[in-house]
């Protein structure tokens, strides 16, 4: 019965005031080891593989038709290889795979473990606004970044892209999210649902997160930075299929 709490055993919605993703290109064979075995890397010139960093200042996140006193305001940063997994009717979906997941609230730590198999640990956040200056810090996690929401943005020197509309391709969210239980060989898949995404290029004047840094990938750079704000989003119950 615990187990299958987490398998998002009903449908979510929240509202996300802002969503800040930085993603990084990676060769890969760098990051192919991190995925399990029932996804594929979701790739560019089949060359480079991409893992995301959304930070996102959620509110009001419930189960779906319940009333906003009773949702759940917090920050969550969210670290996510972007990838592919063909279902069993052949059909291929594109999606993310979590690697880790924080929030500066105890109760979604303690609720988030309950009902997803994302393993959120509590940190602490620090933010800091003026005009188009916004810089986001940790301690604990050791992270920190600083970006400007200028109207004109060039994309981040040695990223991968030819210009600003191919590298949305590789902003987040995805329709899916996956998980696989290696030892049932079962795939749990859950759908997300957006409206009003809209999303905007960064200038990042500086950068710096720790659990990057610890994957010890050897040839990872900046690929794109986005801004999406003020998005009504729900995620669907999650569904179970066998794999192979």
């Amino acid at each position: 019965m615990l187990k299958s709490l987490k398998n998002h055993p009903f449908a979510v919605e929240a509202f996300f005031e802002s969503s800040m993703v930085f993603t990084f290109a990676i060769p890969k064979e760098e990051v192919e080891p991190l995925i399990p075995k029932c996804l594929t890397l979701d790739t560019l010139q089949e060359k480079w593989a991409f893992i995301a960093v959304a930070m996102v200042q959620t509110k009001d996140l419930k189960p779906k038709g319940f009333p906003n006193f009773m949702g759940n305001d917090f920050f969550l940063i969210g670290y996510r290889v972007f990838v592919r997994y063909t279902n069993r009717k052949g059909k291929r979906l594109r999606g993310l795979y979590i690697l880790k997941s924080e929030t500066d609230s105890k109760k979604m730590t303690f609720r988030g473990n309950i009902f997803t198999h994302y393993n959120y640990t509590t940190t602490d956040i620090n933010i800091n606004s003026e005009k188009e200056i916004i810089e986001i810090s940790s301690k604990k996690s050791k992270f920190n970044i600083k970006v400007n929401k200028l109207e004109e943005v060039e994309l981040p020197i040695n990223s991968p892209f030819n210009n600003w509309k191919e590298a949305r391709r590789f902003a987040g969210p995805l329709p899916f999210t996956f998980t696989y239980n290696d030892k049932t060989n079962e795939v749990l898949i859950i759908e997300g649902v957006r409206t009003n995404w809209n999303p905007n290029p960064l200038k990042v004047e500086d950068y710096h997160f720790g659990f990057i840094k610890k994957l010890e990938l050897d040839n990872c750079v900046l690929a794109n930075a986005f801004v999406i704000e003020n998005v009504p989003y729900q995620w669907k119950k999650g569904r179970i299929e066998l794999w192979k």
